[in-house]
């Protein structure tokens, strides 16, 4: 699980019951912020595990999905002759 999410819903529970201050409110918007985005990340990952057949067996993937498997395969490939 996600480490800061204990402490956003532990902002969440006082801003509910008695109110942030402005520090609080600029922690709680950051933490959220970073949230959304290793939550996009994860996403992201998980899209690149992903290929789109039709219903004749031809791959039409996103192109732009498509390319980032492609980076991230040349990236493997690159630590691999590295470790190799």
């Amino acid at each position: 699980m996600i480490a800061i999410l204990g402490r956003i819903n532990e902002l969440s529970r006082k801003q509910h019951a008695e109110g942030l201050n402005e520090q609080e409110k600029k922690e709680q918007a950051e933490l959220r912020k970073e949230y959304i985005q290793q939550i996009r990340g994860q996403v992201h990952d998980m899209l690149l595990g992903v290929s789109i057949i039709d219903d004749n067996g031809y791959d039409v993937t996103p192109k732009k999905l498509a390319a980032d498997k492609a980076i991230l395969l040349r990236d493997e490939r690159q630590t691999d002759s590295l470790i190799n």
